[in-house]
């Protein structure tokens, strides 16, 4: 689970950063709110990445979930990412469906 989990983070840590742009060009964010916010929204995700699967950080997989929904919450930015929101809530949780299906003893 821990791999799955946190390959399907690190991948959508791309792809927040490059919707920073996105936002400020298309939508017309401000520079700086949008890169807090997406900024914001790839440390979380890189900070899950790296703490998902460990014992005793259970919260992990409940803080990726809230993480997708804000993800999906800044379509209303960029209406984008709604889909890519979406198709990354499904590999989340596929990622940990498999990997609590898949457990190594």
């Amino acid at each position: 689970m821990r791999r799955l989990c946190a390959t399907v983070l690190i991948f959508e840590v791309v792809v927040i950063g490059l919707a920073i742009p996105v936002a400020v060009t298309i939508s017309h964010a401000k520079p700086v709110q949008a890169g807090v916010v997406g900024g914001v929204l790839a440390l979380a995700a890189l900070v899950i990445a790296g703490l998902v699967g460990r014992p005793g950080q259970g919260w992990t997989l409940v803080g990726g979930t809230v993480l997708q929904v804000a993800v999906i919450a800044t379509g209303v930015v960029v209406p984008a990412m709604y889909g890519l929101g979406v198709i990354f809530g499904a590999l989340w949780l596929t990622a940990i469906w498999l990997g609590r299906r898949y457990q190594v003893p």
